[in-house]
């Protein structure tokens, strides 16, 4: 009979001590357990680092070269081999790979998952997280350059939105609580200071901000006996992909609690795109964590995907409203996405809405519902049909259509 496949849990998030301390806790629970980290902070010498450890110590260490100038591209390559290295040894029972801070768990989990039949299981995704960081995290819009942790000297990602997607990724948060330094005391490099620090200890405000973010996600005490079992309970990747697919993603619900809110704004019709764009500052700023998809009425086939983060925003092309599609191209299209738009679905428009949502403490509701509903097309505009909607502002032009 074959040997079992290799169970293998991804741990990742900004958070470098709670990171840390999650991994150490695998290795002392699971007997048999080793951790494999990539460290892409000498990328810059062009190489990157790789660590193997167990609960006793370093095992093994050594330097794979850049891929491509990408650090990130070299840890993939170099990711597998190690893994089913660690399987064919036949000691190691539970492969934890701790990702570098800036890493998102997305390509990684994909990458093991396609090698599953090689000896290897991907069995869980876990970020981890410092409750009391989380704000200072969401609102930090610096690139990751300056934080110095981009992955490549073409990483262009800020703090705040690689951060929201470790967070909405994940299947599991393990939570590190009471990290927060004293106040004027100084902190490692990469441990609070990174987002403003010192801060207080996390409080109701910093939960109900997390429940409101990733209802969905498990929230386990990095201490609990429960997190070994969370690694190795099973991971779906399409089903994580989907979560974060526009055109299909599990969103918040409303809600209000500590003095943290989330508005689901939806509307049927088309933003203005000249409108929009003017007041594109004031609702970004708004909350600290906006996510969605829209239309512009000069664009009524394009799904326009909403992600925006410590004051920064981006906006995207995510493809056509699958109302847009010839019938014949519906059986291409993944079930989740025929399922979400058959929810959607209007009979004028079909799957085309405004679906946003805004999750942060002191959220001013109603002023933001105001400022979004002005940016619709008045009912002046919208009588005089899709034929003069093309002809509106091409405000979006630039954002969208970059002249290479």
């Amino acid at each position: 009979m074959p040997a079992a496949p290799l169970p293998v849990v991804l741990v990742g998030g900004l958070h470098a001590d709670a990171r840390r301390t999650a991994v150490d806790r695998l290795l002392h629970t699971v007997p048999g357990a080793v951790a494999l980290h990539h460290d892409l902070a000498t990328a810059a010498a062009g190489t990157v680092r790789r660590t193997v450890r167990d609960r006793s110590g370093t095992l093994d260490e050594g330097e794979t070269p850049l891929v491509n100038d990408c650090a990130c591209c070299a840890l993939r390559e170099d990711l597998m081999p190690e893994l089913e290295r660690l399987a064919a040894g036949g000691d190691c029972r539970l492969a934890v790979v701790e990702l570098w801070d800036s890493v998102e768990p997305k390509a990684m989990a994909e990458v093991v998952a396609a090698h599953g039949g090689e000896g290897v299981r991907l069995t869980g995704v876990v970020t981890a997280v410092d409750p009391a960081l989380v704000l200072p995290a969401l609102g930090c819009g610096d690139d990751l350059a300056e934080a110095g942790l981009a992955a490549a000297a073409t990483d262009r990602r800020t703090v705040a939105d690689t951060f929201a997607r470790q967070l909405e990724y994940a299947t599991v948060l393990a939570l590190v609580e009471d990290t927060a330094a004293p106040a004027g005391e100084e902190t490692a490099e990469d441990g609070p200071t990174a987002f403003g620090a010192p801060v207080d200890p996390a409080d109701a405000v910093d939960h109900a901000l997390l429940d409101q973010l990733v209802p969905t996600a498990r929230r386990i005490p990095v201490n609990s006996v429960d997190l070994a079992a969370a690694a190795v309970a099973g991971f779906d990747v399409e089903a994580a992909a989907a979560r974060q697919d526009p055109a299909c993603a599990l969103l918040p619900q409303e809600a209000d609690a500590e003095g943290v809110t989330t508005l689901v704004w939806q509307r049927r019709r088309p933003f203005h795109p000249g409108r929009l764009y003017a007041a594109l500052e004031d609702i970004t700023c708004a909350a600290a964590r906006s996510r969605g998809r829209f239309w512009l009425a000069d664009r009524p086939d394009t799904l326009l995907a909403w992600d925006a983060a410590g004051g920064a925003l981006c906006v995207e092309s995510a493809g056509p409203w699958l109302a847009a599609l010839p019938d014949a191209a519906w059986d291409m299209v993944p079930a989740t996405r025929r399922v979400a738009a058959a929810l959607d679905w209007h009979p004028e428009h079909g799957d085309r809405l405004q679906h946003l949502t805004f999750t942060s403490p002191g959220l001013d509701r109603d002023g933001l519902r105001s400022l979004l509903e002005s940016c619709l097309l008045t009912d002046d505009e919208y009588a005089a049909g899709p034929a003069a909607w093309r002809l509106l502002s091409t405000a979006f032009d630039e954002l969208l259509d970059p002249v290479s």
